[in-house]
């Protein structure tokens, strides 16, 4: 991203904590390469269609976070219609898992002062009997990318909390199915995606039906929960990413004092 101003670069980049700014661990990761992004934006009519489908799927996805960040915590909050399935369906899944989530470590500033990096971790959790990083995803698949994310704040924390044991990544989404061949429609950012059926009919063939003939279930919540329990090797990519990025913007980053 080009920022014409330091300063600019500064507030969107990091955080300043006790008068000395951090970058920020989203935006040092966002220096790795993305092959599905690019994909995403070679499917479109131009690049303005993609950031326009990416501020509302974000903005859809704060909804989800905010709101499954208070289910997590005890609270009852409101739900918006548009997210109901998805929050239904996490409320149906922590019924039937051991989770327990400290409200004092949500959405928590943390800083590694030895690395010189900061950032917002979404909680700390006990999950069945185990303690360690949660972070919550809204997105249709759990990305080995967000191993970068989690990694650091691992190694942010684990001075604090010697106790600190794994990481995790929940993710919370909601779509729909056709009843007659099992595909899957998701709508993001009021764009919609049609994937093929997750079985096929063993010869490596789907009875996939013609746009115009899905039937489409009504819309369902999806979670997911998985562990990531081994994190030195992703927190060393980081650094790497950490490196390469600011090596990138070397320029602004004399330009705030930072180098």
């Amino acid at each position: 991203m080009y920022f014409p101003d330091p300063e600019q670069f500064k507030g969107s980049s990091g955080y300043v904590i006790d008068g000395i700014w951090y970058p920020r661990v989203t935006s040092i990761i966002d220096i790795k390469a993305k092959p599905a992004l690019y994909r995403f934006y070679g499917e479109l009519n131009g690049f303005a269609e993609g950031e326009a489908i990416k501020k509302i799927s974000a903005d859809e996805g704060t909804l989800v976070h905010e709101t499954a960040e208070k289910v997590l915590v005890g609270e009852n909050p409101e739900v918006n219609e548009s997210i109901a399935p998805a929050i239904q369906a996490l409320k149906v899944f922590l019924k039937n898992t051991n989770i327990y989530v400290d409200l004092e470590w949500v959405e928590k500033r943390i800083v590694n002062f030895n690395e010189r990096y900061a950032g917002t971790i979404d909680a700390l959790a006990l999950i069945d009997g185990k303690f360690g990083v949660l972070d919550i995803k809204t997105s249709q698949a759990i990305y080995r990318d967000y191993n970068l994310q989690t990694a650091a704040y691992f190694a942010s924390l684990q001075e604090n909390f010697r106790n600190l044991q794994t990481r995790w990544i929940l993710r919370i989404d909601q779509n729909q199915n056709c009843l007659r061949c099992g595909a899957i429609r998701r709508v993001k950012g009021g764009r919609e995606k049609v994937r093929k059926p997750r079985t096929n009919n063993g010869n490596g063939t789907y009875n996939f039906c013609r746009d115009l003939e899905h039937d489409w279930s009504e819309l369902k919540g999806e979670i997911e929960l998985k562990e990531f329990p081994y994190w030195h090797d992703d927190f060393q990519a980081f650094l790497g990413a950490k490196k390469l990025w600011e090596w990138e913007n070397d320029y602004l980053l004399r330009k705030i004092g930072y180098v």
